[in-house]
């Protein structure tokens, strides 16, 4: 184990640097169902916390209290009713609602004053503050239905919340509001959530719930889960989402997309049930739930100057194991306007260079290299198609490659072995015949 474990943990460690520094300083909303503190996940969520804001984020936690509530109310032999989603807070019902908010505030607080030796919370100094940071109205009647004690937020603190942050405390909301006179509200924490991170142009928000995300085709429960959806996908497709229950897909999303809108740069929805999903979201390329973003986070395009460091970082494993022919940055520096790259969220995760040799009406395409974390998933015949479409704007019939390895990945995509001495003059003179590279070319149509 002890050999092995360098292996893995130290390149996980450094895929995880990008994110670290994308992320310190930044603004996290994160709204823990009720259901998943039901479920005995609040430990482990805290946790995570923990860790994100010792990676630097400032967190605004909030919490749910749906299940809390109606355990309240059976306890108290009184009947639950509840009408266009939202529960009817009558006078028992705002009783049982601060009780068990005042319980489940005392359960959080609790969780993050662990500091057992051995757990992620051991050396973990986490202060906590909550407060009466929200202003609300109230439902009223809505089709004739009084909602009675029932609320909307009208107003956050967020002068307050952001001084409470940048002083290194988490905030905590319960999903209560209080209107001017002192009269109270019960609230949801959906509603909470999303109007403090729209209130905070929160970098992220974060709703922890029931379901695993959005899944890509809404027919098959089995469906994998779409992992980023552009605000304007997520537009059309909430259009067509039952979106009352909190386990119906478009529940959450309705709440992502109008956060969205309103100037939060991404909002996703996680689930409870998977242990570390919060971390996993944070760090990893693809995370595990559902991102809406006002923009796709993944772009194709022509590299700049800013990207050399990135290329380098991306090639330097596959040129230290024979792979790729080694490159000097001066000359990636030099050579940069002939670069494609894949870009995620900052990161250089793909990258291909196009070397023209007009006078023989082909070019060279090399460091085609794809990130082992993304690989399988398309990226390379997606930089394979912007890079032949790059070279049938300059006029050339076809491409050719110099691999010692991937030779069948090629040949699958329409590349044809040839002699070496197929190659351009000015190639030739170039080509290494101790690497014994095999030459690919494919003809464009």
């Amino acid at each position: 184990m002890n050999l092995i474990f360098p292996h893995t943990f130290v390149p996980w460690f450094r895929s995880v640097a990008p994110y670290i520094h994308a992320y310190r300083g930044k603004t996290f909303v994160v709204a823990m169902a009720g259901e998943g503190i039901a479920a005995g996940k609040l430990s482990a969520f805290v946790q995570d916390l923990a860790i994100l804001q010792a990676m630097g984020i400032k967190l605004v936690l909030v919490h749910g209290f749906r299940p809390q509530v109606s355990e309240q109310l059976r306890a108290k032999g009184h009947p639950e009713r509840f009408s266009h989603g939202l529960r009817i807070t009558d006078a028992p019902a705002l009783d049982a609602a601060q009780e068990a908010a005042g319980q489940l505030r005392f359960e959080i607080e609790a969780a993050f004053s662990q500091g057992l030796p051995n757990t992620p919370m051991a050396n973990a100094t986490v202060r906590v503050v909550s407060g009466n940071f929200l202003t609300a109205r109230p439902v009223g009647i809505v089709d004739g239905v009084d909602f009675i004690h029932s609320g909307i937020v009208r107003k956050v603190d967020a002068t307050t919340i952001r001084r409470t942050i940048d002083s290194g405390a988490v905030v905590l909301l319960s999903p209560f509001g209080f209107s001017p006179t002192g009269e109270a509200f019960n609230l949801t924490m959906e509603d909470v959530a999303t109007s403090t991170a729209i209130a905070l142009q929160a970098d992220k928000l974060m709703f922890m719930t029931e379901l695993p995300g959005i899944r890509e085709n809404q027919e098959d429960p089995e469906s994998a889960i779409d992992t980023e959806l552009a605000l304007a996908d997520a537009e059309k497709l909430l259009a067509v989402l039952p979106a009352t229950k909190p386990t119906e897909p478009g529940f959450y999303l309705r709440h992502c997309v109008k956060a969205c809108r309103e100037g939060v740069e991404r909002s996703h929805i996680l689930p409870y049930s998977q242990d570390g999903a919060l971390l996993m979201e944070v760090y990893t390329h693809d995370g595990i739930g559902t991102m809406v973003v006002d923009e796709k986070l993944e772009s194709l395009r022509e590299a700049t100057a800013d990207d050399v460091g990135g290329i380098l970082q991306l090639i330097e494993p596959f040129e230290r194991d024979g792979t790729l022919v080694r490159r000097e940055r001066t000359s990636i520096e030099r050579d940069i306007a002939n670069y494609t790259v894949i870009e995620h969220d900052g990161v250089i995760f793909g990258c291909a260079a196009l070397y023209p040799y007009p006078e023989a009406g082909t070019a060279e395409m090399a460091a085609l290299t794809i990130s082992p974390q993304v690989q399988s998933q398309g990226d390379g015949e997606r930089i394979l198609k912007r890079v032949e479409q790059r070279a049938r704007a300059m006029g050339l019939n076809s491409i050719f490659v110099l691999t010692t390895r991937t030779m069948h990945w090629f040949i699958k995509r329409g590349f044809q072995p040839v002699d070496p001495d197929w190659l351009p003059e000015a190639r030739k003179r170039k080509y290494n015949w101790d690497r014994r590279s095999q030459v690919l070319v494919k003809q464009l149509q």
